[in-house]
């Protein structure tokens, strides 16, 4: 019996991500996000396949207009702005889905159990919430920068624990609208321990919402990494595009390339998971609708 419920459990997962994608693909702009998206992580993915040179190589013409042998240009000391890019896009999307994730599951888990026990729990956690978000989180990676140096792990870390707050305060609200809904008192009714309600009955269905804002957090995690690259305060190491911004503001007449293309790559690349999100909660909110459409006859029986 054990191996057909997990087969079950198996198809029915798989039903609902075909449903999602029925209804995700009728959003044309998130749509063409996501094919963004994929673009952007095809090329980190694999740059040295798709940059025509080394990003480190400085073997060319300074400051060279864009041509047939440049598509963008090269930079002040002679680096391929187009390869720079390429290898940029690494950078921006490791930083923002791995602070974006490291929110979700701070602020997913925190606010599961704050929504869940109440009481002196909810009462630490809640304030524990609103003390993280007094805490300004350029402000902290500045001093972070200061007193460990440039490190990329470190800024992740950074800002993963400085917006996690607002994940957790969206699944304290969904949480305590959910269990006290008729599902969950059922399954306290049969017995069920408090872990197999959160993580069966509760969490599956409290979790959209928060999938939704995370996605939001991904675009600011790659303006937060950009701002600190354009400050100079990013590792040295890594090529970032808004290093290759901060270089480009003292060329916006000679060289208005070097500014223009890994602006535009960012803003495209932010505009991008932002129509993402946009298209999950509009699925995940006509999704609701209908749960909750097809629970009231249940409950009036």
């Amino acid at each position: 019996m054990q191996p057909r419920g997990e087969y079950g459990r198996l198809r029915e997962l798989r039903d609902r991500a075909i449903a999602f994608w029925k209804d995700f693909r009728t959003d044309k702009a998130a749509v063409f996000g996501l094919a963004v998206v994929v673009f952007f992580a095809i090329l980190a993915l694999l740059p040295w396949l798709f940059a025509p040179y080394s990003p480190t190589s400085i073997a060319f013409a300074q400051l060279e207009t864009p041509s047939g042998a440049h598509l963008f240009g090269t930079d002040d000391i002679g680096r391929d702005v187009l390869s720079r890019i390429i290898w940029g896009s690494r950078v921006s999307l490791l930083f923002g889905i791995l602070a974006a994730s490291l929110s979700l599951a701070l602020g997913a888990t925190l606010g599961l159990l704050s929504g869940y026990y109440g009481g002196w729990v909810d009462q630490i956690l809640s304030r524990s919430f609103e003390i993280v978000l007094m805490i300004p989180a350029f402000f902290l990676l500045v001093m972070v920068v200061a007193i460990f140096g440039n490190n990329i792990n470190f800024e992740i870390l950074v800002v993963g624990i400085t917006i996690w707050p607002a994940n957790a305060r969206i699944m304290r609200a969904s949480v305590l609208s959910l269990k006290e809904r008729q599902f969950v008192r059922a399954a306290v009714a049969t017995g069920a321990s408090h872990g197999r309600i959160l993580i069966q009955h509760i969490l599956p269905n409290a979790i959209q919402p928060v999938i939704v804002n995370s996605n939001l957090q991904i675009g600011q995690a790659i303006l937060f990494e950009a701002g600190m690259s354009f400050l100079g305060l990013s590792d040295p190491n890594v090529v970032s595009w808004g290093a290759m911004v901060n270089v480009g503001a003292f060329h916006l007449v000679d060289a208005w390339w070097l500014a223009f293309f890994p602006g535009v790559a960012l803003a495209v690349l932010i505009l991008s998971f932002n129509l993402i999100g946009d298209g999950v909660g509009k699925v995940y909110g006509a999704t609701s609708v209908v749960a909750r459409k097809m629970e009231t006859p249940k409950v009036a029986a």
